[in-house]
């Protein structure tokens, strides 16, 4: 067991003592309050277990997930009620340190016991908001798919292409999935859209190809006029699994680029297409992934525009946003729109359109969610399909975003 989880282990008990004594507060029954302690050990012990019989060759299982989120939502119980609990500790100690040095009564025995109580009764209903709101993140929250629709205005899309729309999904990881009616409602609702062509910005998996074997029908059923392109994410090279050999590796990566291709998709690899018509043309460009921080740098965008010309209408597949960042940006190609995903908005946060914007994710990505422009470049940052840890999402919910591009003589965002 690595010392991050044991740490995390002594937090998750710290919180549980401190939380523990507002229930103790408000709950005098002794059974209850063996109850309540009882829970919060067994949920420890149980995600400890699962990682301790963790096997990196299969990825995460849906117990394992379960365990996870389970960890952080009664996490988050014991850690809200016990930043209370602590405050009021503090203040009581502070209080009685005053009262020793002034012979002062103000902080009175005899009204230590209501304010203890009412203390318990905020602190267990604001720590309510996050525990519930992660239960429900599991139980509904990962199937509550939304269709996000934008329309993007360039002064140099070809007319041919005024109105074109795109569908893009990301992230489905499928080795997550546990609900096959939820995924067959939306397979059917990314096909409603109608869209002209499907672009699929990578992570088809978690670790291995075979988590794509029970949906692989499902997905196929996937369809659009102009057809279905994909690029690879960080997780479907298989790094985060462990190989018995080099070979073993290389074998499930082939595996699950023909498993794209047996869905229809045509996989882009450090290479470009050309969508056409009615004699006009928009260069598709798709590169492996490219990210900060660690991971894979496989991307080779240089490589990926040898057959495309400068002056060509370009839309650029790229799995992590970073690469937009780092390398598309300044690129001496000016690319109109990047499609990416990845951040998954960390499945956590809170989003009130047009007056807030906010996720963990912020800080460690510059580019997390939804659309910005930069030096008349676009990108889109797709929040996933699927999901993967926290066997759920909160207030991220997963998404199916819709492109149209039009032609204005300034680039745009509605």
């Amino acid at each position: 067991m690595s010392r991050f989880f044991i740490v995390l282990g002594i937090v998750y008990l710290i919180g549980a003592f401190y939380g523990f004594q507002a229930f103790r507060t408000l709950v005098k029954n002794p059974y209850l309050q063996i109850g309540y302690a009882l829970v919060f050990v067994a949920v420890l012990v149980n995600v400890y277990v699962q990682f301790n019989h963790f096997d990196r060759s299969q990825g995460m299982s849906h117990a394992m997930g379960v365990s996870v989120g389970l960890f952080l939502a009664f996490m988050a119980l014991g850690f809200c009620t016990g930043i209370f609990m602590l405050i009021e500790d503090i203040v009581r100690f502070f209080g009685w340190i005053f009262g020793k040095l002034f012979q002062s009564d103000t902080v009175s025995a005899e009204g230590f016991p209501s304010r203890r109580r009412f203390m318990s009764q905020v602190a267990l209903g604001v720590a309510a908001v996050p525990f519930l709101s992660l239960l429900y993140g599991m139980y509904k929250g990962k199937y509550d798919f939304q269709v996000i629709k934008h329309t993007l205005e360039f002064d140099d899309l070809p007319d041919a292409f005024d109105g074109y729309k795109i569908t893009q999904i990301s992230d489905i990881h499928s080795g997550s999935f546990d609900n096959k009616e939820k995924i067959e409602y939306v397979v059917d609702l990314i096909n409603e859209q109608g869209s002209d062509i499907l672009l699929f910005t990578g992570d088809l998996v978690n670790n291995v190809a075979a988590e794509m074997h029970p949906w692989k029908d499902t997905f196929s059923k996937l369809s659009a006029k102009d057809g279905k392109y994909s690029v690879l994410g960080n997780h479907d090279y298989g790094d985060y699994a462990e190989w018995p050999s080099e070979e073993a590796k290389k074998a499930n990566l082939d595996e699950l680029k023909q498993i794209q291709k047996d869905m229809g998709f045509d996989l882009i690899l450090n290479d470009s297409r050309f969508l056409e018509k009615d004699g006009e043309r928009l260069a598709l460009v798709g590169v492996e992934n490219w990210g900060e921080g660690g991971f894979k740098k496989a991307g080779d965008l240089e490589k990926a525009i040898q057959n495309i010309d400068s002056n060509d209408f370009k839309i650029l597949m790229s799995h992590d946003p970073s690469h937009w960042q780092y390398q598309v940006i300044d690129h001496p190609y000016h690319y109109h729109l990047t499609l990416s995903g990845h951040t998954h908005g960390m499945q956590f946060g809170v989003e009130i359109p047009g007056w807030l914007k906010w996720s963990p994710a912020k800080y460690r990505y510059k580019y997390w969610a939804g659309v910005y422009e930069k030096a008349g470049q676009f990108i889109n940052v797709n929040r996933g399909l699927g999901f993967i840890g926290y066997p759920g999402r909160v207030g991220i919910w997963p998404e199916v975003t819709v492109i149209e591009l039009k032609k204005k003589s300034k680039g745009v965002v509605s």
